[in-house]
């Protein structure tokens, strides 16, 4: 048996199909329920009606009057306001309280006591010209009331102006005084400041620091090349360069820098050059000597001593050199520093000149700018007429208030919000009885209800007379969809599953009464003894079963009398007027029909029924009716549940399901019954309608181990 599982699906209407559904359940909604509509569209159109006939008549009357924004300065400049904003301003002001008022106030004549006057303000498009609606009860008052309006406006618009105009000059005034000041304060800091700095000489002083520094710089270079040239010199290397080129050191490197290196060291060079030649001689003559005398004889040792001689003083005067270059260089590291020193000083001069100089450019651009600008207002000032220049609108009165004549506009406009609201509030009313309704309408909404399979979907089928019971299917059923929708209800049946043993014994039910299980039974059993197949139709409704008449046989006895063993089922059976299908009725109940169920009785009823017919299928009341279906249908093989479309509550379906299901009752799937041919979801078989219609291959079901399970 099925164990109970949840058939509520928390997450419908997100699919497509579901707002399929859903479009086609209001669009089934307002096709039952147009009457709802029209009665709210008639009762509005008539509430309307009752208003238009109750008030009294209204007048209109018509002016038009055109207002164009400019305002002009001697300076030849246009101001436009953006025609947006223009429009708008104007249109409050014309039905300003202020107006309204004046113009009421305006009126003192005694045969035209105030009355409320409605007034409407509209602009032609791409025009700045008013239309003014006046509209009211008395028509002579209502034009005198839309001239007044009119005129006041005009008047208003005039104060408006001259208090403009006054508020301008001062405003003006104003700021001529505060400029006034401001220029005064700027003069007093540019003198203050001349007085204290001359502007020639702050100009001669900022020339003579920057000529000082140029040459500053060309000294710092100067000195700084001949430091690097003492660097590079070597005593003895270029002391010996010296002698060997004959030219002063540092020569050939820098002539500006070196002039005084080269002074100091020009009597030591020549010095050395004449010792060195000297030294050269005699190591010469040495040789010539070394020839033919030795190294001792006398000339030899006298020419040796003069040898030594020069080459001490040869170290001699390297020496003097080496000092004399060392003092060189630290007499120009100490001039260097001195002019570095200067530098810094002067270039903080030239700062505080170049500050000082752009404090006296600041204040004199800070004074021009306020004198330019006192200047300029001063004139404007005292050349502007503000009243004749300042003129921000011209208004101009293009038509006055015309005839009033009858004005038909309201009543209408009335009538129709009134018809339309009650068409509204009828929609709302439909959709929220809708919305609290949870009666199933389609084969969507069932699937998202329910979990259980949708065996079938029995489209709706109308007696034939008003009052008349449905026909029972027949061989050759004009009712085509009808007939195929329980065809193939027996198809679902025969090839439910494959595997396990097929149910025999089954038992229609449903959750309430008038969801057509009685017919959907009897149909059912038609259709599977026209396949040849031999079934036993019970009629277990033991209080309001209606099998007997549905197939018009006697109910004398039947089961009530079977199961309180007061006669065999053999007896109580009856033969319908279809071959293979069999009828047992309900019989004539009495005591508690639920204690009937229980017991050995009705297990031996049920177990010989099911070896002598192909089907043993058991009408049942509905279960929420009675207790007899929980206590009858574990005993079956199977349930098959009936759901009436647009009857049963969902809520109530599920209830009863959880009662099968808590009981361990196998329900084979939902049998959706009379649903409309117009669903969407509903198929329909009429589109494939045969003229000559012919089951072929049903008369091969009798006898096939389907059949005979």
């Amino acid at each position: 048996m099925n164990q109970e599982t949840p058939r509520y699906n928390s997450n419908r209407w997100e699919t497509k199909a579901d707002s399929v559904a859903r479009l086609n359940r209001y669009r089934e909604l307002l096709i039952r329920k147009w009457k709802w509509l029209a009665y709210g569209l008639i009762l509005g159109l008539a509430i309307g009606l009752v208003l238009w006939w109750v008030q009294p008549p209204t007048f209109l009357s018509i002016g038009r009057m055109i207002v164009s924004i400019k305002l002009a300065i001697p300076e030849g400049s246009v101001y436009s306001e953006e025609l947006g904003n223009f429009l708008g301003t104007q249109t409050a002001l014309m039905q300003s309280r202020v107006v309204m008022e004046r113009a009421q106030a305006r009126i003192h004549q005694p045969s035209l006591p105030p009355q409320p006057v409605n007034l409407r303000v509209s602009v032609f498009p791409k025009t700045s010209i008013f239309v003014l609606e006046g509209s009211g009860c008395n028509p002579n008052y209502v034009r005198e009331f839309l001239q007044a309006a009119m005129e006041e406006y005009i008047r208003l618009k005039k104060e408006m102006r001259a208090q403009t105009s006054d508020i301008t000059v001062a405003g003006l005034t104003e700021q001529v005084l505060r400029l006034e000041k401001e220029l005064r304060s700027c003069q007093e800091d540019l003198l203050r400041f001349q007085r204290s700095n001359t502007v020639v000489l702050l100009q001669e002083q900022g020339n003579i620091a920057g000529n000082y520094l140029g040459v500053i710089y060309q000294r710092l270079a100067a000195v700084q090349a001949e430091d690097v040239l003492l660097q590079n010199l070597s005593p003895h290397r270029d002391l010996d360069q010296c002698g060997d080129h004959a030219e002063p050191p540092g020569a050939s490197i820098d002539n500006s820098a070196s002039v005084s290196v080269s002074e100091r060291a020009n009597s030591l060079s020549t010095e050395y050059l004449k010792t060195r030649q000297q030294l050269l001689l005699l190591r010469a003559e040495q040789s010539d000597l070394a020839k033919y005398l030795r190294p001792k004889h006398p000339k030899m040792v006298t020419v040796q001593q003069e040898i030594g001689r020069c080459e001490r003083l040869l170290r001699i005067l390297q020496q003097q050199f080496a000092d004399q270059l060392e003092c060189q260089r630290a007499a120009v590291s100490k001039q260097i520093a001195t002019l570095e020193q200067r530098i810094e000083q002067w270039n903080i001069r030239a700062v505080e000149q170049s500050q000082r100089a752009a404090e006296f450019q600041r204040l004199r651009a800070n004074e021009q700018r306020e004198q330019a600008l006192y200047d300029r207002l001063l004139g404007t000032l005292q050349t502007l007429d503000v009243n004749k220049e300042i003129s921000p609108e011209s208004v101009t009165l293009l038509e006055p208030a015309s005839i009033p004549f009858s004005d038909f506009r309201k009543p209408l406009r009335q009538l129709l919000t009134a018809g339309l609201v009650a068409l509204l509030i009828s929609v709302g009313l439909v959709l929220f009885i809708d919305h609290v309704d949870d009666r199933v309408h389609s084969y969507t909404e069932l699937q998202n209800w329910f979990s259980e399979s949708v065996l079938v979907q029995i489209p709706r089928q109308l007696p034939e007379t008003r009052n008349g019971p449905i026909a029972l299917v027949a061989q050759d059923d004009r009712r085509y969809a009808f007939a195929e929708a329980y065809r193939s209800l027996r198809s679902s049946l025969l090839y439910l599953t494959r595997e396990g043993p097929k149910p025999k014994t089954l038992v229609l039910t449903s959750s309430i009464p008038n969801e057509g299980k009685s017919l959907t039974t009897a149909n059912f059993g038609v259709i599977l003894a026209q396949a040849g197949a031999r079934v036993l139709l019970v009629d277990a409704d033991l209080r309001k079963g209606t099998l007997d008449k549905l197939f018009g046989v006697t109910n004398a006895s039947g089961v009530s009398q079977v199961l309180s063993r007061q006669c065999r089922w053999e007896n109580a059976v009856r033969s319908t007027g279809y071959t293979n299908l069999f009828i047992l009725p309900r019989g004539e109940a009495a005591g508690c029909c639920s204690d009937l169920f229980i017991g050995q009785p009705l297990r031996n009823f049920l177990q010989e029924t099911a070896t002598a017919y192909d089907y043993v299928i058991l009408d049942t009341p509905p279960i929420m009716a009675a207790d007899d279906v929980p206590t009858l249908a574990p005993q079956a093989d199977a349930v098959l549940f009936v759901l009436r479309a647009e009857h049963t509550s969902a809520q109530v379906a599920s209830t009863a399901l959880d009662l099968l299901y808590r009981r361990q009752v196998r329900v084979l799937g939902i049998i959706f019954n009379a649903v409309r041919p117009s669903n969407a979801d509903c198929y329909c078989y009429d589109a494939y309608k045969n003229p000559n219609p012919r089951e072929q291959g049903e008369n091969a079901l009798h006898g096939t181990p389907e059949s005979r399970a």
